[in-house]
């Protein structure tokens, strides 16, 4: 198998997998199939380190303790048009279509918002076709396991890196698996384009990169993401769950979690003190 896909440790807790593949949207509401699943952090019990615990996001992920069949899940030799039909057909981003109408946009969580998962949550849309949506959300940073734990148990050098890279708790969907979101400056052989700026890595290469110093100009990486089955998310809309706003990159990638939300909702010109969940709709 590939070094791409397959790294292994030599711990006694056995092998780590980095996977190759971005998850098609279709299995975005469960467990995603072991073929169609996306960086892997193979785990066992545990939980990570979260900046904002109140949240109780994701608590099922992990401590990285990688279980010894990890990488007989992974599918070898899947070709990189292959991982995800949901990047064919793309419009132009101030164009959508209605059928990837949100796609590279940000999701706002509305202040009533009853599943604490996802509450003042601010969640980047990778992807918003007829067969569901995938994003990651962007405000809930991780402080433990660090880039540098990460990068042990993947045995990739240089450690401690040149270049350090945010983690944040993407999703409550397989919280094992990691993607890069990163401008589109940089692109490997297993990138996404969601637009003309943005683009989605799931492979061990840009971890390579930007430990050495190089790699994109802004990346964050995501454990976990959230997913929604057909129809599911306009659904949502139409509870008025959600707003949307245009994406950019000082949402996507600064550090300052704790405002993110109501900085989302100021490009609205929204205060969150008068917002009622009875219009939901940006």
């Amino acid at each position: 198998m590939d070094d791409k896909i397959q790294v292994a440790t030599r711990k006694v807790c056995g092998k780590a997998a980095w996977g190759s593949h971005i998850p098609s949207v279709k299995a975005c509401p469960g467990r995603l199939p072991a073929s169609d699943r996306g960086i892997e952090f193979s785990t066992g019990r545990g939980s990570f380190s979260s900046c904002q615990p109140a949240t109780d996001f994701a608590t099922t992920a992990v401590r990285y303790k990688p279980s010894p069949d990890a990488t007989e899940r992974l599918a070898p030799k899947r070709r990189v048009d292959q991982i995800c039909p949901m990047a064919s057909s793309r419009s132009k981003p101030d164009a959508p279509s209605p059928d990837n109408f949100l796609t590279g946009q940000l999701l706002i969580a509305m202040p009533a918002m009853a599943d604490p998962r996802f509450a003042q949550s601010v969640i980047y849309m990778c992807a918003h076709t007829p067969e569901g949506a995938m994003g990651l959300v962007l405000n809930r940073p991780i402080v433990k396991p660090t880039f540098d734990d990460l990068l042990k148990q993947l045995n990739v050098a240089p450690l401690p890196p040149v270049r350090q890279i945010k983690l944040c708790a993407g999703g409550p969907v397989e919280n094992a698996r990691g993607f890069v979101l990163h401008t589109s400056d940089w692109t490997g052989e297993g990138s996404l384009r969601v637009d003309d700026s943005m683009a989605l890595t799931a492979s061990l290469d840009v971890l390579k990169v930007i430990a050495e110093g190089g790699g994109p100009r802004e990346c964050v990486l995501a454990l976990g993401y959230a997913g929604w089955g057909p129809g599911q998310l306009d659904q949502e809309f139409q509870q008025n769950a959600w707003l949307s706003v245009p994406a950019d990159e000082t949402l996507l990638f600064d550090s300052d979690h704790d405002t993110k939300w109501r900085r989302a909702l100021a490009k609205l010109h929204i205060d969150p003190l008068l917002l009622s969940d009875v219009a939901g709709h940006a």
